[in-house]
């Protein structure tokens, strides 16, 4: 049985949610501030499959929320919310979302998505170290190493880096990494990919010579 941390403010959207989810069979923990969604957060979420989050909260923001559960772990978060400018949305994604809902929404697809994202999750390898040449990834601790030395990775260069580790020697097109990393939704050109993958070979150092320029088709990661 899966298990969702709702953080609403709104009681008659969590009693919607809640009972919704529930026939279907998945628990929903709804709590109505951000300041009690950040004493779970920091005691681990255990158990927890999935966070559904607002932004407008009382005593934390909902962003803020979001940068707290990404310091601890890569749980799927998915942002619903009434705040739909193109700003806030850009920032959801940095901050790494996986998902950026507008309120009003449709509970059937707030449910499929949900449980896509927890299905994907669930999918992963066990083995949370990914490895390829002289880079390594812990996606438990959220830690990345190069040649040796850990290197401090802003959320948009880890999970590009994520993504061509755990497609090794695949040719990833740009569209395919603002699909998986932005989102399908995103509304900016697509040679934000390129600034972000130069920013990452800067910070993996020697290392970053790993990731080759396929021009007109995308980027591979390679051993050498």
């Amino acid at each position: 049985m899966k298990k969702i941390l709702l953080v609403e403010d709104d009681t008659d959207i969590c009693e919607i949610i809640r009972e919704y989810f529930g026939n279907k069979g998945t628990v929903v923990e709804a709590v109505n501030s951000g300041g009690k969604a950040s004493d779970i957060i920091s005691s681990g979420m255990e158990g927890c499959d999935l966070v559904l989050l607002d932004i407008m909260l009382p005593e934390t923001d909902g962003f803020e929320l979001c940068r707290q559960i990404r310091m601890k772990n890569d749980i799927p978060v998915i942002f619903i919310t009434a705040r739909g400018r193109e700003e806030d949305i850009l920032s959801g994604y940095d901050l790494g979302c996986d998902d950026y809902i507008v309120k009003p929404f449709l509970l059937s697809v707030l449910y499929s998505k949900c449980e896509a994202l927890v299905r994907r999750a669930g999918n992963k390898n066990d083995d949370h170290q990914l490895k390829c040449g002289s880079i390594s990834l812990d996606t438990v601790t959220l830690r990345c190493f190069a040649e040796g030395g850990e290197v401090e990775l802003p959320p948009k260069e880890f999970a590009i880096l994520r993504y061509l580790l755990e497609h090794e020697n695949w040719v990833v097109t740009r569209d395919v990494l603002l699909d998986r990393v932005w989102g399908y939704d995103y509304f900016g050109s697509d040679r934000v990919v390129d600034n972000h993958i130069k920013k990452l070979r800067k910070a993996l150092g020697s290392a970053g010579a790993q990731i080759k320029t396929l021009v007109g088709r995308g980027y591979k990661l390679t051993k050498e």
